[in-house]
């Protein structure tokens, strides 16, 4: 055949219209392109992002209890060592991350120190671009995850967003546009009919229509199509009603949006990367509850992901990455908060994961104005994870040669 996959996609998503299926159009998309489960791709590596917004201070998540320097900086901020879920003799937890410092007795959780880049800027808007294009010097209009994404064919993806959030940058580039949902009801196949009775006869119809016949051709394409669709709308709809969590989630939207992670992971639809973020990090006043609480959000969440999954036999499938677009100052200021900052921890939960601290923590006695100074460049970490986690050129994506990070276990 003539036409390219570009072509087949549109009329896949146009043949579905026409038979019928009122559903969002990435649902016929990941039907058309997903491997199934026993195939090569149909249980492949998973990557799950978890942006925090607002820039998270790292000196309270990775805590460095037995700095003086810290206690100096920090007169009403500062955890101390009785408080902390300690991970060594020097650094510790956050006291509200119990199940985060439970999957470190578990070996599925790595501390990232001092992570940032060169020359880094303050600003929300163009850190968060930065860390979502991976161009620290130029303006980008395409995402690190989109680009991975066009070396990833056949490779669906979410965005799990909250109801007014805008799909990220991180994802723009890719070459089928990352469908953005908050709830499995999105998948559901939506009738014309007024009521249950002719709800029930379209249904029946829509049912023999979009049994494919025998062949190669375009047509049985688009037909083979929408009746995978259709089984997917199908199945995700049995999925969401009768997911059994095999850990519990928090009530909070982060836990719910990686519940609904989790659901679709266990569907077997091929998604590969999911992307998720939980806002309210910008700390300038009254920081020590509104952390904690962050804190426990992202703790509780992740754990409850995790320990689900595993139980499914996914244990090794999964990492999780966490990313802000900077930390917070050194020094706490006259409002009992922290201003914007440099260098954070990053967290990576997974089966195969390094566990423990990873690069050195930042030294609070050499600051740059006032700031730590990074260790480790962020692009090292994202040239990690395409290389040795998603099967991706880290070269062709990011535009250059960055070494590997120990995060990962050999």
């Amino acid at each position: 055949m003539s036409q390219n996959r570009r072509d087949f996609l549109k009329l896949t998503s146009a043949g579905v219209t026409a038979l019928g299926l009122n559903m969002p159009a990435f649902l016929s998309r990941a039907a058309a392109l997903a491997p199934a489960s026993d195939k090569p791709g149909g249980k492949d590596t998973i990557l799950v992002v978890v942006e925090f917004t607002g820039g998270n201070d790292g000196l309270n998540m990775v805590v460095p209890y037995n700095d003086d320097n810290y206690k100096k900086a920090r007169p009403t901020l500062a955890i101390s060592a009785s408080q902390v879920k300690k991970i060594n003799d020097q650094i510790g937890l956050h006291p509200g991350m119990d199940g985060l410092a439970e999957l470190l007795q578990d070996n599925a959780l790595c501390v990232l120190q001092g992570v940032g880049y060169p020359t880094p800027t303050e600003s929300h808007f163009r850190a968060m671009d930065i860390w979502q294009t991976a161009a620290p010097d130029d303006t980008l209009t395409e995402g690190w995850i989109g680009n991975a994404l066009k070396h990833m064919p056949a490779t669906p993806s979410f965005h799990l967003k909250t109801s007014n959030e805008k799909s990220p940058l991180a994802m723009e580039g890719a070459p089928v546009r990352v469908p953005s949902i908050s709830t499995l009801e999105e998948f559901q196949l939506q009738t014309a009919a007024a009521n249950g009775a002719d709800k029930k006869n379209q249904r029946e119809v829509i049912e023999g229509a979009v049994k494919p016949k025998a062949g190669a051709g375009l047509l049985q394409f688009v037909e083979k199509t929408a009746a995978d669709t259709y089984a997917s709308s199908r199945r995700l709809q049995e999925i969401g009603k009768n997911y059994q969590p095999k850990a519990t989630y928090p009530n909070t939207p982060l836990a719910t949006r990686l519940k609904l992670a989790a659901q679709l992971i266990d569907a077997d639809l091929g998604a590969r990367i999911f992307y998720v973020s939980i806002d309210g990090f910008d700390t300038h006043a009254a920081q020590a509850t509104a952390h904690a609480n962050l804190m426990t959000q992202v703790s509780g969440a992740m754990t409850a992901f995790f320990k689900d999954l595993a139980a499914r036999g996914h244990r090794d499938r999964i990492l999780m990455m966490t990313f802000s677009e900077f930390g917070r100052r050194v020094k706490e200021n006259g409002s009992k908060g922290t201003d914007h900052g440099t260098a954070a921890p990053m967290l990576l939960v997974g089966g195969k994961v390094k566990a423990g601290p990873v690069g050195k923590h930042p030294d609070l006695a050499d600051l740059n104005m006032g700031n730590l100074k990074y260790g480790t460049d962020f692009r090292r970490v994202y040239a990690t994870i395409l290389d040795q986690w998603l099967g991706v050129s880290s070269k062709d994506v990011l535009g250059g040669k960055y070494e590997p990070v120990e995060i990962l276990k050999g």
